[in-house]
């Protein structure tokens, strides 16, 4: 029987270690199967405003992607937040679209549809919001899940661990 010099046995052990370790980030560890959880509120009515906000989720959900993160990112939209999921002017509504929505809507929405469909995105609107102006379902833009209150749903999300950001 043929034995090993015990400082063959030790760099045997470190060559084994280290090639088990080969390919993993700095920091891996268990929480590697995470999912980045973000939920963006909307409860305003300025187009500018909305379109940083969806320069922002496109930028992180890309970053997201590049990374190789598994994200889950939402936009719970309440009050004015409503005027960017319908194509409806909401005349004598509190949410009546004017003439700067008028001229960014159609980019607006194209851009928010995909962000839903392409980056999965998910859209979430306040039924409260939608059911006191008497909105039919049916006009809001394909993808956008009712809740029923839009405060107590980033409430929810925010328990569940997921970052609120608001863009101001």
């Amino acid at each position: 029987m043929f034995t090993y010099p015990l400082s063959f046995c030790r760099l045997a052990t470190l060559l084994f270690v280290s090639l088990s370790c080969i390919g993993l980030p700095a920091g891996a560890a268990a929480d590697d199967d995470d999912i980045a959880q973000v939920v963006y509120h909307a409860d305003f009515s300025d187009p500018r405003r909305f379109s940083a906000m969806l320069t922002s989720i496109n930028n992180m959900v890309t970053h997201y992607q590049d990374e190789l993160i598994e994200y889950d990112v939402r936009i719970v939209f309440i009050s004015h937040g409503i005027r960017f999921l319908t194509n409806n002017t909401l005349d004598q509504t509190p949410f009546k679209s004017d003439a700067a929505l008028a001229e960014r809507r159609e980019n607006l929405s194209g851009r928010l549809s995909a962000l839903h469909d392409v980056q999965n995105v998910k859209l979430e609107l306040c039924d409260i919001t939608r059911s006191q102006i008497d909105l039919n379902k049916k006009e809001l833009y394909p993808g956008v899940e009712l809740v029923p209150s839009g405060v107590v749903r980033i409430a929810e999300l925010q328990r569940q661990g997921f970052a609120y950001i608001k863009i101001e």
